[in-house]
């Protein structure tokens, strides 16, 4: 379960990256991972660092509505602040998902990469 702090971080991320998106494409927005505890992160072999452990990130995939993925990463990178914004696998056209945080301490790296596999690895690529 998130603490407070998590849950303040999460009400940071939805005022800034959720509703903006929802609003603009007045749909549902579809999170595929959001928060998640020191104990599921290490389970699923995410980052040590992951910024969902903060309740900083989510993973958006809009699959199964009108909006594509395409359209989510295109939107956030033209219109919205945020820490960091991730073109999770996919193909040249559509990422498989969309990552992306907001540092609840306001300062914003505007950070763009495009995830990649590599042989059994992942590699972060400036995109």
């Amino acid at each position: 379960m998130p603490t407070p702090a998590h849950i303040e971080n999460l009400k940071v991320l939805a005022a800034n990256i959720f509703e903006p998106i929802r609003a603009h494409f007045n749909v549902p927005i579809h999170i595929s991972s959001g928060y998640r505890s020191e104990e599921l992160n290490k389970a699923i072999k995410g980052s040590k660092t992951s910024q969902h452990c903060k309740g900083e990130a989510v993973d958006l995939d809009m699959d199964g509505t009108n909006v594509s993925n395409y359209e989510i990463f295109d939107f956030i990178s033209d219109n919205l602040k945020f820490d960091q914004l991730i073109w999770e696998f996919g193909t040249n056209d559509n990422p498989s998902w969309v990552h992306v945080s907001f540092a609840a301490n306001g300062k914003q790296r505007g950070q763009k990469l495009r995830a990649v596999q590599r042989g059994t690895k992942t590699a972060y690529l400036p995109y």
